[in-house]
């Protein structure tokens, strides 16, 4: 006889079926993996022994085969020791083989029996339910997987308390699902004094998903300008917040089943290699541009990443997703990313002030922006600079306008873009294209004439022409306007990238 368990393996945001079979037969004892097992998956031989032992099981005399079906399928991660443990207690006739075919089972066992949390319950809740069927999963897990309505959840804390609910002699509470967080608002640009120009800019990216880079000296106020983002974008609607929570579960950053409806924010160090930032690894794991996915990415520091990282965001940034190729997976995770950097205009960073530029003007600058390739500025929608804030001006009272009131002028944009989306399929102005761009942000025979002689003048690439448009649409949505006129082609180009100042 062969014991049948079902579990799952992931592939990116995709959790593919996996049978685990279990057969004893007669012959030398062993107890074998098989199905292209890495060595996590094969230390769980270890694990599942140590674990029957505590419930005072041994394992028989016999020759102990697991397979892991389809054979030609990697499998990755301790999250088999569950089903493992499972179907070699249904072979050795433990547990009730037909009660078990209803679940997929996923957890590590510890060496003393308890179930021990891994990474992409949710992605196996929801895999479950597609197939109707219910989940045995860690306790710890179990709001988690609650999310996936509709199905069976067994959250156990151990070995023995699983097996004792599968016989009805003891009954594991249903778990609850996990607490929605409330959207949190980040610093306040109340606290942002002066930068009138660069809180327009930010104001702009936040309403249509715009891309924004800020080029200023030290101490400016990029950094804080970039942290107060979050608290004017609109809290991500409750499909936006599953979409990123399935991330943070395969990533293992999901804490406690809660489910934020707050923007990721993610700020890595310039030290970030790109398996860190785009994905990668051993394991394929998300990386920064898929954890910030309906969010912001911030890069401070922008020439100091190494350019080969930063290329490597080029696509991501255009088809809003990211495809790690290595030799024994291909895996897509989604990206599509808000792209806040900033940086200095030289390396000393006070290029134009004559207290304290350097003796390499204008060739410092020149060669610390040449860091960045010119196609990923061009990429990036919105440049801005930001000046150096005098004494004074930290002195004065604090703005009247803060983050709230700027925040309503965004929900009312992105409202007027929500209402498009049905015909543009876009949720934001950032993402038109194609019959939108040319039904919504075709600008009148004025701003017309304007941006055609601007393109000539600028040598602005077609991408570059198209996020002029979608830009001036962003600020037309703001102002409340059908139409795209003059005076937003005309800001919309002021915020293209100038040449190094000398």
């Amino acid at each position: 006889m062969v014991a049948l368990v079902s579990t799952v393996a992931y592939l990116g945001l995709e959790a593919r079926a996996v049978e685990v079979q279990c057969q004893i037969a007669p012959g030398m004892p062993g107890f074998t993996l098989v199905g292209l097992p890495d060595k996590a998956v094969n230390e769980s031989r270890e694990r599942v022994r140590a674990a029957l032992s505590a419930l005072g099981l041994a394992l028989p005399p016999k020759r102990i085969t697991i397979n892991l079906s389809p054979a030609d399928l990697p499998k990755e991660g301790s999250h088999y020791d569950l089903p493992v443990a499972l179907a070699l207690l249904a072979a050795m006739g433990v547990v009730d083989l037909e009660q078990i075919a209803d679940y997929v089972a996923v957890g590590e066992l510890s060496l003393d029996g308890r179930v021990i949390a891994t990474p992409g319950v949710l992605l196996a809740a929801l895999h479950a339910h597609a197939a109707g069927k219910g989940l045995i999963c860690p306790a710890a897990q179990g709001g988690e997987a609650r999310w996936a309505t509709g199905i069976e959840i067994v959250a156990a804390p151990d070995l023995i308390s699983l097996l004792n609910h599968l016989k009805g002699t003891q009954r594991l509470p249903p778990p609850h699902p996990g607490e929605a967080e409330l959207p949190r608002r980040g610093n306040d640009l109340a606290m942002v004094k002066g930068q009138e120009t660069a809180k327009r800019a930010l104001e702009i990216a936040a309403a249509g998903g715009h891309n924004l880079l800020m080029i200023g000296p030290p101490g400016a106020g990029k950094s804080l300008l970039a942290s107060c983002l979050p608290g004017i974008l609109p809290p991500l609607t409750p499909a936006e917040a599953l979409e990123t929570s399935m991330i943070a579960s395969v990533a293992g950053t999901l804490e406690d089943g809660r489910i934020s409806r707050n923007r990721p924010y993610r700020s890595p160090h310039h030290s970030a290699s790109m398996a860190a930032l785009t994905g990668g690894g051993l394991r394929v794991r998300p990386g920064e541009v898929s954890l910030a996915h309906l969010g912001v990415l911030f890069l401070d520091e922008l020439p100091e990443f190494q350019r080969s990282v930063l290329d490597s965001l080029r696509q991501p940034l255009e088809t809003g997703e990211v495809s790690v190729a290595r030799a024994n997976a291909h895996v897509t995770f989604p990206a599509r990313v808000q792209l806040v950097a900033a940086m200095n205009p030289c390396r000393c960073g006070h290029l134009g002030d004559p207290a304290l530029g350097c003796s390499r003007a204008p060739r410092c600058a020149a060669d610390y922006q040449s860091k960045v390739s010119g196609p990923m500025l061009d990429r990036i929608d919105l440049h801005v600079e930001v000046e150096a804030v005098a004494a004074s001006d930290l002195a004065l009272p604090p703005p009247s306008e803060g983050s709230d009131a700027v925040a309503a002028r965004v929900a009312g944009a992105r409202n007027r873009q929500n209402a498009r989306r049905e015909a543009t399929g876009a949720r934001t102005n950032a993402e038109l294209d194609g019959e939108g761009l040319e039904t919504y942000a075709t600008p009148d025979e004025p701003a017309r004439k304007l941006l055609l002689q601007a393109a000539d003048a600028m040598r602005l690439s077609a991408r570059g022409y198209t996020r002029i448009l979608r830009v001036a649409r962003t600020i037309a949505d703001l102002a409340g306007t059908e139409g795209v006129g003059r005076i937003h082609i005309a800001e919309a180009l002021s915020y293209r990238r100038q040449p190094p100042r000398a």
